[in-house]
């Protein structure tokens, strides 16, 4: 009967024993992964801080280039509202002179348009 006790508790040992393995290795998994995660911090750190600051870079560069597009811009509209005050003192100046200026302009420009529908 003994050995009967024997082979019974078997299985009971031998399935704790395989849950302390399983436990262990768990374990033992756990701390490695915490060894290369502490490891790598570093490193993901440096590339995070060096994204950082290529994003802070190229938003810096945008907001410049915005700048100078706004400035380029406003020069721009103050040309045409110069050019078109001088359009209009021309006209006032020389009106003969700027309605055949005109005639002269439309001429030609029917004559382009008729060209180029041959």
């Amino acid at each position: 009967m003994e050995t009967a006790a024997k082979v019974t508790s078997s299985p009971n040992d031998g399935s704790r024993t395989l849950a302390r393995t399983v436990d262990q290795a768990s374990i033992g998994a756990h701390d490695a992964i915490d060894k290369v995660s502490d490891a790598a911090r570093p490193v993901v750190d440096r590339i995070a801080l060096g994204a950082h600051q290529t994003v802070d870079k190229i938003a810096s560069a945008a907001g410049q280039a915005a700048d100078t597009l706004g400035a380029k811009g406003q020069q721009l509209r103050n040309a045409q509202v110069r050019a078109m005050e001088q359009c209009r003192g021309y006209v006032r100046d020389h009106p003969v002179a700027s309605l055949g200026i005109a005639a002269a302009a439309g001429f030609l420009l029917s004559r382009l348009v008729s060209w180029s529908s041959r």
